[in-house]
């Protein structure tokens, strides 16, 4: 599986063929993916260098108007095939959980005696994912916003949508969830 990464961002960006320097790539990137993660300047530059290294980039030219020295990059023909190879391939939904807030509940129930821990922490969550869930269909409807930020904004209230009906079934489901942890402590 080919996980996404600042790699495929960079060379969809420079997909189109349009030599772009490295500070360009780093807005774009910000600009493509506004509620993502913003792309260091450091990272933006070790990746374009790793790119370099591994043929998906070359250098297309270098520009000093009025400023330091700039190198401008293009997409190669092995960059071509790799956004390509990574665009095409399905991901796997995740085969674990590792998001914190099952870890969470699971460690409050084992260390708490009456699930009272692992219950304040879930109420205290709904209402900050509640929160979230307001802030972004804010940011969706805000005049100016553009459809990638509502795009994004769906896609996270989404997930914040499928976590807070999780967390209610497992307010339900903590009493019969802590007996479990609790019986496998006395076998």
């Amino acid at each position: 599986m080919l996980a996404m990464s600042a790699v495929h961002v960079l060379l969809g960006i420079l997909a189109d063929g349009t030599p772009r320097h490295g500070y360009d790539l780093k807005q774009a990137y910000d600009a493509l993916l506004p509620r993502a993660r913003p792309l260091a300047f450091g990272q933006a530059y070790a990746t374009l260098g790793r790119m370099v290294r591994d043929e998906l980039v070359e250098e297309a030219g270098h520009d000093s108007a009025g400023g330091p020295e700039r190198t401008s990059y293009t997409i190669t023909d092995t960059g071509h095939v790799t956004l390509r190879t990574w665009l095409g391939t399905v991901e796997r939904p995740a085969p674990f959980v590792t998001d914190a807030l099952f870890t969470k509940v699971v460690v409050a129930l084992r260390t708490g005696s009456d699930g009272a821990t692992a219950r304040a922490y879930l109420t205290a969550q709904r209402a900050a994912h509640a929160e979230r869930m307001r802030e972004l269909t804010r940011a969706k409807t805000e005049p100016g916003a553009n459809m990638s930020d509502v795009v994004s904004a769906d896609y996270l209230l989404g997930h914040l949508d499928a976590d807070l009906a999780w967390m209610q079934t497992t307010l339900t489901r903590l009493g019969a969830l802590r007996a479990e942890l609790h019986e496998g402590d006395h076998r």
